[in-house]
């Protein structure tokens, strides 16, 4: 089987193959949102479990219908053999000593391989097709009955340079998959992304005005992968959203977003990787994976420890607890 960790027993190299030290966690981590199914270099259960020596104990994988599964049973069983596998590359490493970290004072804190979801929805690429074809509505209605997902998403509004669906179908599927949730009484994971140099933040103005008339589903709203300013977030915390950071946090122009990580009220904030994208620094321009939460995560107690909001001790805690009572895994 394939090795987890690289010749010199390190996880990661910088772009110039120096190991990179990985910053020591201060409890469990949680990847709220990390892609396992779009990897280009990786092996998704290598991937696992190389998250699991960084410390990750909770990984949440979004999925969507439209792009990722056509074949809702196959697509368990692929998930089901990536965590097997993942075990066993661990066991594998556990005869050699190399274990994922204890934390010590946290009980009933279980093994990552014992804790991988996912959540299923359809992105905003594909919303004028969830509108057009029933059978990926039907697709998510199946996923969403798995046993092991824990949620819709990730689904919302893209203004951005990639996407040409429709506004108006976007704004549809948003509220389609809203009441989904609302139906299923399950959490939801928004991507948000404005325009270009949009300093108005319209996708952020049009998805909070749907969120005011669908209403937040009581179990719980995440804006996935958060890179905007305090004030762009304000209104979604006083809704009561959850807000998660990845790896923009730790880029060297993102003021704004560590400024908003300063700014979140300590119960609705979230770590997470949206791997296999945006890399955090010092890994920055390698195909991101779970395990580098880790630099997200640091950076964000770091920041807030700066500022005086809370210890490093208190975000690594919160990032913790709030990912599994977002989830309902707590």
């Amino acid at each position: 089987m394939p090795e987890v960790l690289l010749a010199d027993g390190a996880l990661f190299h910088a772009k110039k193959g120096k190991p990179v030290e990985l910053p020591v966690p201060l409890a469990p981590l949680a990847d709220t949102h990390g892609h396992l199914t779009s990897f280009r270099k990786h092996d998704p259960a290598v991937a696992v479990a190389r998250a699991a020596l960084a410390g990750v104990r909770l990984l949440a994988v979004p999925v969507d219908p439209d792009d990722d599964v056509t074949d809702v049973a196959a697509f368990e069983r692929w998930l089901a053999h990536v965590v097997e596998d993942a075990a066993r590359l661990l066991q594998n490493s556990a005869r050699e000593g190399i274990v994922p970290p204890a934390f010590n004072g946290w009980k009933n804190v279980p093994a990552l391989t014992e804790n991988v979801w996912f959540l299923a929805g359809v992105h905003p690429y594909g919303a004028q097709r969830l509108l057009d074809d029933e059978a990926i509505a039907e697709r998510l209605r199946a996923l969403l009955a798995c046993e092991r997902c824990v949620g819709v998403g990730e689904f919302g509004i893209d203004y951005g340079p990639w996407n040409d669906v429709d506004p108006t179908a976007q704004l549809q599927a948003m509220r389609l998959q809203l009441r989904l949730a609302h139906e299923l009484h399950m959490p939801v994971e928004l991507h948000i992304r404005d325009a270009n140099d949009d300093e108005q933040a319209i996708a952020h103005q049009d998805a909070l005005r749907i969120l005011r008339e669908e209403g937040v589903p009581q179990a719980g709203c995440d804006l996935h992968c958060f890179t905007c300013n305090p004030a762009v977030m304000e209104p979604f915390v006083e809704l009561g959203c959850y807000v998660a950071f990845g790896g923009a946090v730790t880029f060297a122009r993102s003021n704004d977003i560590r400024d908003a990580a300063a700014a979140c009220p300590s119960h609705l904030i979230l770590s997470e990787t949206d791997s296999p994208y945006m890399a955090p620094v010092p890994l920055r321009g390698s195909e991101c994976e779970p395990a580098m939460v880790a630099f997200s995560a640091a950076c964000v107690a770091g920041v807030r420890e700066e500022v005086g909001v809370a210890t490093a001790e208190q975000t690594y805690a919160a990032l913790w607890r709030n990912a599994c009572a977002f989830l309902g895994l707590s």
